[in-house]
C-alpha cells in the first residue's frame, strides 16, 4: 500500500494582494458593526464577508470572526450548512421590508422603485429558501 499524495504546497499570496485582501475585510467588518446600529445596513452579510476575505488576507482577523461569540455562529452555519437562523431571516426581511417602505415614500423614479424593491424581493426568498443550523432544526 503506498502512502497517500499530498497536495502541492499552496503559492504564498503576494504581500500587496495579502494586504487588499485584509483591507476588504476590515472594511466589511467596520460596515457590519455599523450595520448593528444604522437600520437599513445589513450586519451578517458583511461579517460574512470579512470572514471570506479574512481567509486570504490575515489569519489572525479569520480566527477572531469565527471564534466570536457573536459573529462565529452564524459564519459557522454558513461555511458547514449554507444555514441562516430564522431570527437572521426575520432582521433581514424587517430591514427590506423598512427599505422597500422608504423606496416607495422617497424615490420619484417609478424604474428605480421597481427595479431596488424586485431585487430586494429576490434576494428576500433566497434567503427564506436556505436551511436553518442543524441545532433550530432539531428544537
Amino acid at each position: 500500500m503506498s502512502e497517500p499524495e499530498l497536495p502541492p504546497p499552496a503559492r504564498p499570496i503576494p504581500r500587496l494582494v495579502r494586504w487588499a485582501w485584509c483591507g476588504l475585510a476590515y472594511a466589511s467588518l467596520a460596515l457590519g458593526i455599523i450595520g448593528i446600529f444604522v437600520p437599513g445596513l445589513p450586519t451578517t452579510v458583511f461579517v460574512l464577508i470579512a470572514a471570506w476575505a479574512a481567509t486570504r488576507g490575515s489569519q489572525r482577523l479569520h480566527d477572531w470572526l469565527v471564534n466570536h461569540p457573536r459573529f462565529g455562529p452564524s459564519i459557522r452555519s454558513w461555511r458547514e450548512h449554507g444555514a441562516v437562523s430564522r431570527r437572521g431571516k426575520k432582521m433581514a426581511t424587517v430591514t427590506m421590508l423598512a427599505c422597500a417602505a422608504i423606496t416607495l415614500w422617497c424615490v420619484p423614479l417609478l424604474w428605480v422603485k421597481v427595479v431596488s424593491i424586485s431585487c430586494m424581493s429576490v434576494v428576500c426568498a433566497w434567503l427564506w429558501s436556505r436551511p436553518l443550523p442543524p441545532e433550530e432544526r432539531a428544537g
